[in-house]
């Protein structure tokens, strides 16, 4: 039973990480750009992180609660995969959430909107964010299965 609420927990993290930065994403477009939008890309993106923090949390739980165990999960070159993947994420999703921060004080400060080329260089990392984390929970499928492992 243990085993299938620490998969659940971890997957549904995943999920949640994915649908925060897809709206994220979906939101950094000149047409769509707006003051509320603005606000509501800074608290998306802090809802992002939490459930990038639950992602790692929940992983960890699984290494040390789960049925395979600390000495197991760490041995196998996937695991570190994933956690690099899942690294090199959370390094790039940096410069974003500044940008959200930084906008919106301009907003309250003086009333101004983000630019389009930095809206598009915004929407392109999270783009590339997004594509990255979906190899996180391949990398975690062939983990589970045994392929790839010591």
């Amino acid at each position: 039973m243990l085993e299938s609420l620490l998969a659940y927990f971890h997957i549904l993290a995943i999920l949640m990480m994915t649908t925060f930065i897809a709206s994220e994403a979906a939101l950094c477009r000149k047409e769509w750009i707006n003051p509320a939008v603005v606000e509501r890309l800074v608290v998306i993106d802090l809802l992002y992180g939490i459930s990038a923090a639950a992602v790692l949390a929940s992983g960890l739980a699984r290494t040390w609660w789960g049925m395979k165990g600390t000495q197991w999960y760490w041995s196998q070159p996937l695991l570190h995969g994933k956690v690099t993947l899942f690294v090199i994420v959370a390094a790039m999703s940096l410069v974003p959430t500044r940008r959200y921060l930084r906008w919106r004080r301009e907003l309250r400060a003086r009333g101004t909107l983000p630019g389009e080329a930095e809206l598009k260089s915004t929407r392109r990392l999270a783009m590339i964010e997004a594509h990255l984390i979906v190899l996180i929970p391949l990398l975690a499928v062939f983990l589970a299965r045994g392929v790839g492992t010591r």
